[in-house]
This record gives structure tokens, C-alpha cells and sequence, in this order.
């Protein structure tokens, strides 16, 4: 059997990985948050309790990262790589015009999120000959439209759910700064959409989480409605992301939890590029 696939989705508040075989077939996952301290002088970070142990897992052939978080993050991932298999061969993929049988519409495709297009097209592979809304709640709450043949058309991004309750927080006075931590209990006692004017809060916390909530509910309601009216066609919403739990219990709307799209997407990205290596007279 072929080495597996280490496969990295850095995103804006934690990191997911798994180790998956050339088939799919997942073997091992996990996350961690970002964070841990650095060595002085070294720039090489600490081991923290966030972070997986990697020291009984099998060696993987190749690593495939998708990393939204930033340089400093990238340099952290690189470091723990190398802590464990220095000479790993590794691909930081971008968005293309085309791959896995995605098609990118963006006006500049490489200017798309690489964890948006990976999604996609872990999306198309899980929901084939679809037409699909990909509903995704992070630190950014994103939107991606997706036509059955594979054609992602166009998206939106808005403010996740804890970043709309810190805005507010930290810009008025009177108001409690929240996340998604500390908001997650005052959600969890909210009567079932069945029972929509109960929302109405009677204290400023539960006013703040449950407004916010259902600003991101009212958006992805809104344009899965719009979708399938210009469509015309049943179109499937598939929900995920960090903060998806907690939202979704407000949605009015037919939907489908989906929390590995990325890795799934890259997983794809992974044995394509296995299956088509570059030759020497590939351009560079």
C-alpha cells in the first residue's frame, strides 16, 4: 500500500489535519488551535497541549496544506512538520481555473481562498451532479454557488457569528463583548424554529448571540431561496464550519452537515496530482 496523505486545513482559528490513504480512506484526524509560544531566537514553537502527536502515526508520502491563516501560521505548520518527518515533500495549494471537475468563475481565480476551492471540490465529488449552496461558518461566514455540472459561479463573505458579537462588543459601550464560547450556552436553551417569536430575548446577552445568529441564518436563507428560484431547480445547502453546530438549529430550511470539505477536496487535489505527475516538459 502506497504512503498515505498528510492532509492540513489552516483556517483563520484552528488547524485540521488527517491522514488519509490514496483511496480516501481517512485513518487518522484531528485539530488544534492556533497558538503555543516560540523559542527565542529560532522562530521554531513550543509543542502545546493544542497540538496532535504525531509520533505514533505512520509516515505519510507527501503533505497538502491549504493555509488562509498567514505566513506566521505556515512557518508554525512547516515546524511541526519537520519535527516529525524534516524531509517531507509538501504542496500549499492555490485555487486554479479548473480542477477535479470544478470550474472557477472568479474574474482572478488564484484570488479565491484556497479553503473555498478545495471545499468545492469536496463538495462536487460528495454531492455529484447537484446543484449545491456551500454554507460555511468560521471566523467569516462564506457562500458558494455551486451548478451541477461543477461551475462555481460566484460566492459571498460576511462576518462569522463571534466575529459580528466582538464587533459589537468591543465598538459600543453598553454592550458584552461575546464569542462563540461564551455564546454557545445562551443559544443552547433557544425554542425550535417552530417557535420563531420566542427568539425575542429578555436579557442583553441572549439578545446579542441569538440577533447575530439569525443574521447569518437570514443570509443563507436568502440566497438559497433566490438560488433555486433562478434556477429553477432544487438546490442542495451543505452546511459546515466550526460555528455550524450552534447555527443550524435556527435554520428554516432543508439542509446537509458536512465538516471535512476541505480535507476531502484536498484529498482529491492530492491523488489527481499522483495520478498526473509533472514531467519535465511541463511549464514551470
Amino acid at each position: 500500500m502506497s504512503a498515505p496523505y498528510l492532509l492540513i486545513d489552516a483556517g483563520n482559528s484552528r488547524v485540521k489535519w488527517a491522514l488519509v490513504q490514496a483511496d480516501g480512506t481517512q485513518t487518522h484526524s484531528g485539530a488544534f488551535a492556533h497558538g503555543g509560544q516560540l523559542v527565542k531566537g529560532t522562530g521554531d514553537p513550543l509543542q502545546s497541549r493544542h497540538e496532535p502527536d504525531w509520533s505514533a502515526l505512520p509516515s505519510p508520502g507527501s503533505a497538502w496544506l491549504s493555509n488562509v491563516a498567514g505566513e506566521a501560521v505556515a512557518r508554525r505548520i512547516d515546524a511541526f512538520i519537520d519535527r516529525h518527518w524534516p524531509a517531507l515533500a509538501r504542496t500549499t495549494i492555490r485555487s486554479a481555473a479548473q480542477q477535479c471537475g470544478v470550474t472557477n468563475a472568479y474574474t482572478t481565480p488564484s484570488q479565491l481562498g484556497s479553503d473555498r476551492w478545495a471545499g468545492m471540490i469536496g463538495a462536487h465529488a460528495a454531492f455529484p451532479g447537484e446543484p449545491l449552496l456551500i454554507a460555511t461558518f468560521g471566523t467569516a461566514t462564506t457562500l458558494e454557488a455551486l451548478t451541477a455540472d461543477g461551475v462555481f459561479v460566484g460566492g459571498l463573505i460576511a462576518p462569522g457569528w463571534s466575529l459580528m458579537m466582538r464587533s459589537l462588543g468591543e465598538h459600543t459601550a453598553q454592550l458584552p463583548t461575546l464569542d462563540a464560547t461564551a455564546a454557545r450556552g445562551l443559544l443552547a436553551d433557544e425554542p425550535s424554529t417552530a417557535k420563531r417569536a420566542a427568539w425575542f430575548a429578555t436579557d442583553t446577552p441572549r439578545s446579542l448571540s441569538s440577533g447575530c445568529a439569525l443574521a447569518q441564518i437570514g443570509l443563507i436563507e436568502r440566497m438559497w431561496r433566490d438560488l433555486q428560484e433562478e434556477w429553477q431547480l432544487p438546490v442542495r445547502l451543505v452546511a459546515g464550519g466550526g460555528a455550524a453546530a450552534e447555527l443550524v438549529q435556527a435554520l428554516g430550511v432543508p439542509y446537509t452537515r458536512h465538516d471535512s470539505l476541505v480535507l476531502a477536496g484536498l484529498a482529491l487535489i492530492a491523488a489527481q496530482a499522483s495520478a498526473n505527475p509533472p514531467t519535465d516538459a511541463d511549464p514551470a
